[in-house]
């Protein structure tokens, strides 16, 4: 199964009290966000309702004191100093939404922190590894229909590994551009220019220059597909479609690659992100631009993009330790 990107707990019963469920009505509709997101944000502020129920306050009452007492009570109880910072981050959007509302002087969360914690370093693989699953080819197909799989996968890796996209971006792709797909904010795949157009975070979009191999895989990918749709499926226009030839899902494409890579022999199991990370180590490895990759990322910040500055003096500190005669150690 996906790995849940935060300390995540199974749903809840949608909030009962009222500015709560207004709230997400908020972001859900007005704000847009994703479903996920916004079943995140209820989840977090279920516990502020638990929370300020167990201090007797209502929760358009509560205090700096409330929460700073709240976010220690979460600190006590185990819970990471990423997971305290990702609530308090759901509650202050909530108070700041009662600002704006008139129903609060002053929003409490503002001045909360969550205890420091180091930073992890984003997982990539090594180039050999990466390139060993890349190039992974399941030669003893049992079926057409595992023939038919084995294609579409092995594009989907190249895309990941080849375009450092986002799961979200890849599933979101159309076989071919149409107005009807980039109004909708689906992207594709244009092999005439060698580039694939997504709309990432933000809503924003951006090109990324597609890989030889990536271009190879998707261009012997496209004929199978088109000759493989159910006949219920003709108008289907998702690059990567089911057995049924509806759009995958994330969910869909986190659980075919973490069993394409055990059967390619990796040792970790990989997800989409992580052939995320390890195009933009590699490229920075390469190339030591910095700007380039943040702008082949699509992040807002060029702080996002500097975490891999770190993966790279890990890669130079480990040929160091290995090559230079200074850095061996007496056994």
């Amino acid at each position: 199964m996906p790995k849940p990107a935060r300390e995540d707990e199974p749903a809840v019963d949608r909030p009962t009290h009222p500015l709560v469920a207004r709230y997400l009505d908020h972001v859900r509709f007005e704000k847009r966000l994703a479903d996920r997101t916004v079943t995140l944000y209820g989840i977090d502020l279920q516990k502020l309702l638990a929370a300020c129920e167990a201090a007797g306050v209502a929760p358009e009452a509560a205090h700096h004191a409330h929460i700073r007492r709240f976010a220690a009570q979460m600190h006590a109880a185990g819970r990471s100093a990423r997971g305290i910072a990702l609530v308090l981050s759901g509650w202050r959007g909530f108070y700041a939404w009662l600002g704006r509302e008139g129903l609060i002087d002053r929003n409490p969360v503002v001045d909360v922190r969550a205890p420091k914690a180091p930073k992890p370093l984003p997982k990539a693989l090594g180039v050999d590894d990466a390139t060993q699953l890349a190039d992974f080819s399941q030669d003893e197909a049992t079926s057409e229909e595992d023939a038919w799989l084995d294609q579409r996968d092995a594009a989907m890796v190249e895309l990941f590994y080849g375009c450092g996209l986002r799961v979200g971006e890849l599933v979101a792709l159309d076989a071919a551009a149409s107005a009807a797909g980039q109004q909708a904010g689906q992207g594709w795949v244009d092999l005439q220019d060698g580039m694939v157009h997504v709309r990432g975070k933000g809503r924003k979009w951006r090109s990324v220059p597609i890989s030889g191999k990536a271009a190879e895989a998707v261009a012997l990918w496209l004929p199978v597909r088109a000759s493989t749709l159910p006949a219920d499926a003709i108008g289907q226009t998702a690059m990567f479609p089911g057995r049924r030839g509806t759009r995958l899902t994330p969910q869909a494409v986190w659980q075919r690659l973490r069993s394409r890579s055990a059967a390619a022999g990796l040792a970790a199991p990989v997800h989409p992100h992580m052939l995320r990370h390890s195009y933009a180590s590699h490229l920075l490895q390469s190339s030591g631009d910095l700007r380039a990759v943040q702008e082949l990322l699509g992040h807002a910040s060029i702080t996002t993009t500097q975490v891999y500055t770190r993966l790279d003096f890990q890669h130079l500190a480990q040929i160091y330790d290995a090559a230079h005669p200074r850095a061996r150690r007496k056994n």
